[in-house]
């Protein structure tokens, strides 16, 4: 006879879960992120879904004159600033989605969450993913594929030091609001920063820390791709780091969204109820309009290639 059979007699916990009232948490979306890059962006509200982004013509101008010491026949320099005569238009682009849910579905099991609810949150987050991926890969209006090719550089080791780091605030030195690099890319530079005795210092925004270069935060972001994945298996892998200012006043980057939307949930996303068909399946259409305008070439830079694979080992 065992010992568990001498033990006393109990309800069972199969029997006692049934009566029990769980404690339950809303639906965690584990690939979720915080999504810092639209937080550290200045945001510009459109009317018509249009931004025209209109440049100085380069040339000479009565700017390009020197001052010289007046003189009785010196002639005052004339001319006039010229534009552009084909500015960029930037549309905003769309991403859409529909969500579909059975409205008996809803309508028994919506304690404690209404599922309608948490089907519309989960939808929106991804959205929001979706849109901060576009702002760094997008062909049309990504940071990545628009810097302009007089902003790209390559690591003078293949690996992210405090050198490349230097050689980006070189290339956007007026008012450089942060630097944008995967977890990744976060990590190797943290490694070559010890490796020469130098760490980076810490700054708080949004409650959060964040390392810095130069007193510029590095905002941590795995839309900039590790050989073109969010998250690759292998510790090595080749990936891009970004230098931005941001801001209208600076002539950085900004952040294209429209405003007064119909059904408007946040900025520039729009939720629109589409009605409930014959078989009791409501729909619900969700879309977020979005872009991003480099108003001046030196308002983004961008460390090219750099390998996150390097390690050392210490005494």
């Amino acid at each position: 006879m065992s010992e568990s059979d001498n033990a006393p007699k109990s309800l069972g916990h199969q029997a006692a879960y049934q009566l029990a009232n769980v404690t339950k948490t809303e639906a965690q979306f584990g690939s979720l992120t915080p999504r810092w890059l639209p937080r550290f962006l200045d945001w510009k509200s459109l009317e018509t879904g249009l931004f025209r982004l209109n440049k100085v013509k380069e040339g000479d101008t009565p700017l390009d004159s020197l001052c010289r010491q007046p003189a009785n026949d010196s002639k005052v320099p004339e001319g006039f600033v010229d534009y552009e005569s084909a500015p960029r238009e930037y549309k905003l682009s769309s991403i859409s989605t529909v969500i579909n849910i059975d409205t008996r579905i809803a309508d028994l099991y919506s304690s404690p969450f209404d599922q309608i609810n948490e089907q519309i949150r989960l939808a929106v987050e991804s959205l929001k993913e979706r849109q901060e991926s576009q702002l760094v890969n997008s062909d049309d209006y990504g940071l990545l594929k628009n810097t302009a090719a007089s902003q790209k550089i390559k690591s003078i080791s293949g690996f992210p030091t405090p050198d490349d780091f230097d050689e980006l605030i070189s290339k956007v030195w007026k008012e450089p609001s942060f630097f944008l690099a995967h977890p990744r890319a976060i990590a190797a530079f943290g490694r070559e920063c010890t490796r020469r005795g130098v760490p980076p210092a810490t700054i708080s925004f949004y409650g959060s820390q964040f390392l810095t270069w130069r007193g510029i935060p590095i905002v941590p972001s795995d839309k900039l791709f590790v050989d073109g994945m969010k998250n690759p298996a292998s510790k090595a892998g080749k990936t891009n780091i970004l230098l931005v200012r941001t801001g209208e006043k600076k002539r950085g980057t900004l952040g294209l969204y429209q405003a007064n939307l119909p059904g408007s949930a946040t900025r520039g996303l729009a939720v629109r109820f589409m009605g409930v068909d014959k078989y009791g399946i409501a729909s619900y259409f969700l879309s977020v309009y979005c872009s991003l305008a480099i108003l001046a070439d030196d308002a983004v830079a961008v460390l090219e290639n750099v390998d996150v694979g390097n390690y050392y080992t210490y005494n």
